[in-house]
């Protein structure tokens, strides 16, 4: 079902740490404009999957309430990101006979279900199915083959599939909220969405977006996402290390990491004193002050373990060697001082901060690092508008089995 002003899309990014939810118009040159923004603390959220409904569905319902008083209207339906599921990645190739006559949608259609067919699990949901590139006759480097006269058409397609349970208690979470799925994105393609320039994409890139729960890779090539993997280990891990460490309260531990942590060691942090109340004290008039340099000995080693998990996974990747040495670190934990220092010198790459480009409207408050994947779910709705039907836009098998279930859902609460 299409919100009701045309043209316009909404994009839902349910983190571990936040809801957000944009609301923008799209224009016929496929820019996007955006029109209201809500978001809220997250809730029944871990790890990017959904683990507390009715936490969850309050969260949700409480960013989305926000975004349609801003733009004056109720909204019905939704792009959704997924990181849970263990999002795993794969390329293969298709090929068939069209017998010398003019390729045709039809002949795209038959290629395209061939790859559909052999990535059947029970236990796995398609997220993604792209193609990547195409081939006549052994002839490469094709973009749209229709028209085009050869023997043998094939493709080659990059697939990305998650665990349908994690999938679908997402949707069902969002269609309590009376919202319909109108597509599922894993984090990582959005955001590189949102971050890469034209280059980036075509040239080689990796995109690194570091959430509260998790850290999300994406590798990008030839103008298309290659390779998509999670990291479950995000910025919330940083924060329980200083609670830990310091055995103080989430809540002062998150303060103290924004305020004073940082993964470089400076000359002063000997002598910068940091107060720190211990949990369950009881006479806050009792000042327990620790140097900075501790805080920075707890943050970097966490850091240094993102990274080389994140190393690890491009490693066992053949598509890894493909994004060069340029690497986009994005999301909320990139923010924390120090995190592209030591990314670069981890994973031996040139590192930039990576925010929202090519979106018009948002503020300044919602135009950092940490609504890339929200502002690239944007971006995808607009491509997927204003793309033909037999491009394969993602997702067109598994939004339908997905769809009819949020659709029912709906209907049903």
């Amino acid at each position: 079902m299409a919100n009701p002003r045309s043209g316009v899309l909404t994009a839902l990014d349910v983190g571990t740490s936040k809801i957000a939810c944009l609301v923008a118009e799209s224009g016929t040159q496929g820019e996007v404009r955006v029109l209201g923004v809500g978001h809220h603390a997250s809730g029944g959220v871990q790890a990017g999957a959904i683990v507390n409904m009715e936490a969850a569905e309050s969260a949700i319902l409480t960013a989305v309430s926000a975004a349609e008083e801003r733009v004056g209207e109720r909204l019905q339906s939704v792009v959704i990101n997924v990181s849970a599921g263990h999002p795993d990645s794969s390329n293969l190739s298709v090929e068939v006979e069209i017998d010398g006559h003019e390729v045709g949608d039809a002949d795209l259609r038959r290629v395209y279900n061939h790859g559909l067919e052999r990535n059947g699990h029970d236990d796995r949901e398609l997220v993604h199915c792209i193609p990547i590139a195409h081939h006549i006759d052994g002839s490469r480097g094709i973009r749209d083959p229709r028209g085009m006269y050869g023997q043998r058409l094939s493709v080659d397609m990059h697939l990305v599939s998650a665990d349908a349970a994690a999938l679908r208690n997402m949707v069902t979470c969002v269609a309590r909220c009376h919202l319909d799925v109108e597509d599922v994105v894993v984090s990582p393609y959005a955001a590189g969405l949102a971050c890469l320039v034209e280059d980036e994409l075509d040239l080689g890139a990796t995109v690194v977006d570091m959430g509260g729960g998790t850290t999300t890779v994406a590798v990008f090539y030839g103008g298309h996402v290659v390779h998509a993997q999670v990291v479950p280990i995000g910025g919330n891990h940083v924060t329980r290390d200083i609670a830990r460490g310091l055995t103080t309260s989430l809540v002062h531990a998150e303060r103290i990491k924004v305020l004073y942590g940082s993964a470089l060691p400076s000359p002063s942090d000997d002598q910068a004193l940091i107060d720190v109340p211990l949990v369950g004290e009881e006479d806050r008039n009792q000042p327990n002050h620790v140097p900075r340099s501790l805080v920075v000995g707890i943050i970097r080693p966490r850091l240094e373990e993102i990274f080389e998990r994140v190393r690890g996974c491009l490693d066992a990747s053949p598509m890894g060697k493909l994004a060069g040495h340029r690497l986009v670190l994005t999301g909320g934990a990139s923010q924390l001082a120090g995190a592209a220092e030591v990314g670069a010198l981890t994973l031996n790459k040139k590192v930039r901060l990576g925010r929202p480009i090519l979106i018009a409207g948002l503020a300044d408050a919602v135009s950092g690092p940490a609504f890339s994947t929200a502002a690239g779910l944007l971006r995808f709705a607009a491509q997927r508008r204003g793309e033909s039907d037999i491009a394969i836009r993602g997702t067109a098998e598994r939004t339908g089995r997905l769809g009819r279930l949020g659709q029912w859902l709906k209907e049903s609460i």
